[in-house]
């Protein structure tokens, strides 16, 4: 297929999803980014409370991430308050996105008009115009409600669940995975990125319907709190569960070596890199891509997203 015609659907949210997008945005590509609204923690908490719209912080992660402007707008609107009575912590493009929520009614509506102002190549989709709380439930049976507050719990995650339980999907994402060519879940924090986007009703059952492949990208390291100990066939397993179903054709994994620097300061905060059970995949007839993909940016590891997209859309 013409990558000009191709439609590419990514799901998840975070810092890991944006880093991807700044590479498939090269390509000639129609993308669409279904992203979380589970978000309570900071600004995005206090403007979801404050105002009861879903929170705005990852949605502005992405639409920075496939905006084409001039860098000193960007971080204009990635800019952060550090003081003032009510603006303290609170960033600017969170707050334009409210504002622009508020001007036209409508929180989808709201992203839609911020995209045409920030010249964003794609559509960022919301994957519920509702206010939506995350929670888990613990393997010792005890739970947590909360984006942020899940990771800091420390315990075994069994299952992540959503209030309300039925929320009403966006229809901009029901068609985006109807007339998909391909789609992406992660990178991204697996229980509070990832997931609650599948436990949105339409999602499941779009993935499952959908006929274009599904690739999942693994995280280079594991997440206190989150996947401690967690393998590549983990990561896929708890995807599975929440779905009931599988629906996974293909997982991109990494295997460069990570410098001794960066593995001392990752394991230093509960971090290890995610380990490779290809046997288990290989029972599972999943079709596993491993490359060296990582890219070392200020001290932090992330994947290399020009290289990653480039591996993407050969599954085309």
């Amino acid at each position: 297929m013409s990558l000009n015609k191709a439609k590419v659907v990514v799901i998840g949210g975070g810092t890991g999803l944006s880093v991807l997008l700044r590479g498939l945005k090269t390509f000639p590509v129609d993308i669409s980014a279904i992203v979380t609204v589970a978000d309570d923690g900071g600004s995005s908490g206090r403007l979801r409370e404050e105002l009861n719209i879903p929170p705005p912080g990852d949605i502005r992660n992405v639409l920075v991430a496939l905006s084409e402007v001039e860098p000193l707008f960007e971080d204009l609107f990635q800019h952060r308050f550090d003081q003032g009575a009510g603006l303290s912590g609170h960033s600017l493009g969170n707050l334009l996105i409210a504002g622009m929520s508020s001007v036209m009614g409508d929180f989808s509506r709201g992203v839609q008009e911020i995209s045409r102002v920030l010249n964003v190549k794609g559509t960022v989709i919301p994957v519920s115009n509702q206010h939506l709380t995350l929670h888990a439930r613990f393997r010792d049976g005890s739970t947590c409600a909360g984006e942020s507050k899940i990771p800091l719990i420390g315990k075994p995650i069994e299952r992540v669940y959503l209030e309300p339980a039925n929320p009403i999907p966006s229809s901009e994402a029901i068609q985006a995975l109807e007339e998909a060519n391909l789609i992406i879940l992660g990178p991204g924090s697996l229980y509070t990125s990832i997931i609650p986007n599948l436990m949105v009703p339409g999602i499941r059952e779009g993935l499952m319907e959908s006929k274009a492949p599904k690739v999942y990208i693994c995280n280079v390291m594991t997440q206190p709190g989150e996947t401690d100990g967690y393998t590549v066939g983990d990561h896929i397993q708890a995807i599975d569960d929440h779905l009931q179903a599988k629906v996974i054709d293909s997982v991109i994994m990494n295997t460069q070596t990570i410098p001794f620097s960066y593995r001392e300061r990752y394991m230093g905060e509960g971090a290890e890199p995610v380990a490779i059970d290809q046997a288990r995949l290989d029972e599972w007839k999943i079709r596993t891509i491993d490359d060296e993909l990582l890219s070392f940016e200020n001290e932090l590891l992330r994947h290399n997203a020009i290289k990653l997209s480039q591996r993407l859309l050969s599954l085309m």
